[in-house]
C-alpha cells in the first residue's frame, strides 16, 4: 500500500482491540464498544468493514442485516461509523459506506438504514425514511435523523424494523 493510501477490509477478530481505542476516541460521549463488540459476533449477520492507513486502523463502519415486519425482503441497518478524529473530513468515512453499499447491492440488500446526521448522511444520498419505522420512538428533535437509501431497485415494504439482540437496547435510539 502507498503511504497515506487508505485500504479497506473486512475486519478479523485481532482488529478488535484497534476498534476498541477508535470508538471512545471518536465519540468521547457515547460508549460503542459493546454494541461494536456484539456485531461482530459470528452470529450476528452484519458486514463489518476496517479503514487501514500506513499500517494502522483509522476507521471503522458496520451493516448489520435486519428485517422488516411482514416483509421477506432484507434491509441492512448502517453503524456504528467512527474514524479517527485527526483523519475526519478527508473522505474515509464516505469511502467506508460507499464500499459497504457495492457490497450490500451485490448481496441484493435493495436498502440501508441509518440514524444519524441528515446533513453528513444526506451527502451520501440518504434521505428521511417515512415508511419504515424504528424499534423504539424517536425523539422528536430527531426528525430528519431516521435516514436511508436504496442501493439498486426500490424496495416496496413499509413497516417496523426487525433488529437483531445487539440493537434491542433503547439506549441506542435515545438522546
Amino acid at each position: 500500500m502507498i503511504p497515506g493510501e487508505t485500504a479497506i477490509r473486512d475486519t478479523v477478530p485481532a482488529d478488535l482491540p484497534a476498534l476498541a481505542a477508535l470508538y471512545p476516541a471518536a465519540f468521547p460521549s457515547e460508549d460503542l464498544r459493546l454494541l461494536v463488540r456484539e456485531l461482530l459476533d459470528p452470529g450476528v449477520r452484519a458486514l463489518s468493514l476496517a479503514a487501514f492507513r500506513d499500517g494502522g486502523l483509522v476507521g471503522h463502519v458496520a451493516f448489520t442485516t435486519c428485517g422488516i415486519e411482514g416483509c421477506d425482503d432484507p434491509v441492512a441497518l448502517l453503524g456504528p461509523l467512527a474514524v479517527v478524529p485527526a483523519l475526519q473530513r478527508r473522505g474515509i468515512g464516505r469511502a467506508l459506506v460507499q464500499a459497504g453499499l457495492a457490497r450490500l447491492s451485490a448481496a441484493a440488500i435493495a436498502r440501508v438504514c441509518v440514524l444519524g446526521d441528515p446533513g453528513y448522511y444526506g451527502r451520501l444520498g440518504f434521505a428521511p425514511e417515512r415508511g419504515i419505522r424504528t424499534p423504539y420512538p424517536l425523539p422528536a428533535e430527531w426528525d430528519g435523523a431516521w435516514q436511508s437509501r436504496p442501493t439498486g431497485a426500490d424496495l416496496p415494504c413499509r413497516g417496523l424494523l426487525m433488529v437483531p439482540a445487539p440493537w434491542r437496547r433503547p439506549a441506542l435510539w435515545a438522546p
